[in-house]
């Protein structure tokens, strides 16, 4: 599972997916494993089998964090925002609430709800959480906030910058200048320049 994590990382998602499944064959009761394999599959938008993973892991542990907010992230992706704020308020309450409450009603119709979310959000994670912030401010179709909070990412080597090869709400911004530039700055692969686009 963690050599998948890393190979994501740098972008290699097909190869993520193929060690973490391998992963599982041993060891089918890893939570953590079904949660990545939901991330990667997301990535590729392969978002039935996203949901598979997810909600396998939710089966394992109903009450575990970040479970829920990844099925939020489905339902972003599905363009179902009822749904996914119905997943979202189903997150264990605390900061994966919070971030999966500010990313599902970006995608709803209340705005005042939608920049309530995200107010709350800044206020009470936005130090040690920046990175959900530029998801946020991605799902808003802000580029230049995205690309704000990423730095401010950088800044408090916040770990979340490790999904940014396989973030489906970061990645709509992969074609902007300022995209190349954030991945040469923390050291990891260009998509267009790497040899195996995966």
């Amino acid at each position: 599972m963690l050599l998948g994590s890393q190979l994501a990382t740098l972008g290699e998602l097909r190869a993520a997916i193929e060690l973490t499944q391998q992963a599982l064959t041993t060891d089918p009761l890893d939570v953590n494993s079904y949660i990545w394999l939901s991330q990667y599959f997301s990535a590729l938008n392969r978002l039935d089998e996203s949901e598979r993973a997810i909600r396998r892991a939710i089966e394992l542990q109903p009450a575990a964090a970040i479970q829920h907010w990844r099925l939020a992230v489905i339902e972003i992706l599905r363009g179902d925002a009822k749904a996914a704020l119905a997943a979202a308020q189903q997150e264990v309450p605390g900061v994966w609430q919070d971030i999966a409450l500010a990313q599902a009603r970006q995608v709803g119709s209340d705005r005042s709800a939608a920049d309530a979310a995200l107010r709350t959000l800044i206020e009470k994670h936005g130090t040690g959480f920046a990175y959900h912030v530029a998801e946020v401010y991605a799902l808003r179709n802000d580029p230049t906030k995205t690309f704000e909070w990423l730095d401010r990412a950088f800044k408090v080597r916040d770990p979340g910058i490790t999904l940014l090869l396989f973030d489906s709400f970061i990645l709509r911004f992969k074609n902007d200048p300022r995209f190349a530039a954030f991945c040469r700055k923390v050291w990891l692969p260009v998509p267009e320049e790497k040899r195996d686009s995966s």
